[in-house]
């Protein structure tokens, strides 16, 4: 299994708090409680390691589709205003990301970043309808070769602490190009043009960078 790099330092904390309390507890509790708890610890440790698994895909790579940025499940497919840059009616298609599911965000479609923010924010349930506004989230708005815009919102959750984004303004990025990573649960939103085609549905699991969300025209 390879471990996504965000995963390093976690996972060296995690490790040393493990060997500290079950070290305190072999000399408080004895042998017998110590082998419960170190069984207790691997499972737990396995979990957090899963979290921060970084699987080997091949990336769909066509003009005018829009893959998938996120592993997850579609909660979200609707029309809204976009009043942070885009100003103007979008579709808004949502993807919620489980604590079991892979955690790294793509970039949907190729093209040129003309803006991104970083926002603080609260940690609301990242399901919520309102954490897409209200939350510690990321904002990225892509142009592709024919000037269609489109904007990618990394949105926290309940349990998700940081959001990590790697894009820059002015640079150029490829479609399933890694974009960042959110870190123990959260949702990503994409909102694009009104009259792009959708191919997913409510309540759809589908597989970043692998599956196609839609098309631009």
């Amino acid at each position: 299994m390879t471990i996504h790099k965000e995963g390093y330092s976690t996972l060296f904390v995690v490790l040393i708090v493990l060997l500290g309390l079950n070290a305190g507890i072999y000399f408080l509790a004895g042998i017998e409680i110590t082998n419960i708890t170190t069984f207790v610890s691997a499972l737990f440790y396995f979990l957090i390691v899963n979290f921060f698994r970084s699987p080997k895909r091949d990336a769909i790579i066509q003009d005018g589709a829009i893959i998938a940025p996120a592993d997850g499940k579609v909660v979200t497919i609707e029309e809204v205003v976009e009043d942070e840059y885009l100003k103007t009616k979008c579709l808004q298609v949502s993807i919620f990301m489980s604590v079991t599911n892979v955690h790294i965000n793509w970039f949907p479609i190729k093209g040129v970043v003309k803006y991104f923010r970083h926002h603080s924010g609260r940690f609301m349930a990242a399901y919520l309808p309102k954490s897409s506004t209200e939350n510690e989230r990321t904002t990225v708005v892509i142009e592709n070769h024919k000037g269609t815009q489109i904007l990618v919102r990394q949105v926290a959750g309940a349990m998700a602490r940081r959001i990590v984004c790697y894009a820059e303004e002015e640079k150029a990025i490829s479609q399933g190009e890694q974009m960042g990573f959110i870190k123990f649960g959260s949702r990503v939103d994409l909102y694009l043009p009104l009259d792009s085609r959708i191919d997913v549905q409510l309540e759809q699991k589908v597989t970043g960078r692998q599956t196609i969300i839609g098309w631009l025209k």
